[in-house]
């Protein structure tokens, strides 16, 4: 099961942290954890190419392990940009749970 940690401050998604791989199938070939995986590490890679938001990561491709974690002295853009892009994996990785809690666990902490 992966376990996916979001952590918000303000209103605003600070952090994001996934562990584990999902279990769904063999790997190479696990579907889920290849979504998930996907999600995450696109909104990643738009935090910083798209919105030039230099973020602290962290990353363990063996164990499936990966948290991200927002500077707090963003600019007012960057803010924006970061809450478009973290809301939209946020709705992505609901989506995916909705159809296999079984393999992902999410937990929203304020």
């Amino acid at each position: 099961m992966t376990h996916v940690i979001i952590e918000k401050s303000g209103g605003h998604i600070t952090q994001v942290e996934c562990d584990g791989h999902t279990g769904y199938g063999v790997e190479g070939e696990d579907i889920v954890c290849s979504a998930l995986s996907s999600i995450v590490q696109t909104a990643v890679l738009g935090l910083m190419s798209v919105a030039g938001v230099n973020v602290s990561l962290t990353r363990d491709e063996t164990r499936g392990y990966l948290r991200c974690t927002l500077p707090e002295d963003m600019d007012s853009t960057q803010r924006h940009d970061a809450d478009v892009i973290l809301t939209t994996m946020m709705c992505g990785i609901c989506d995916l749970r909705e159809g296999f809690s079984d393999f992902i666990e999410l937990e929203v902490k304020e």
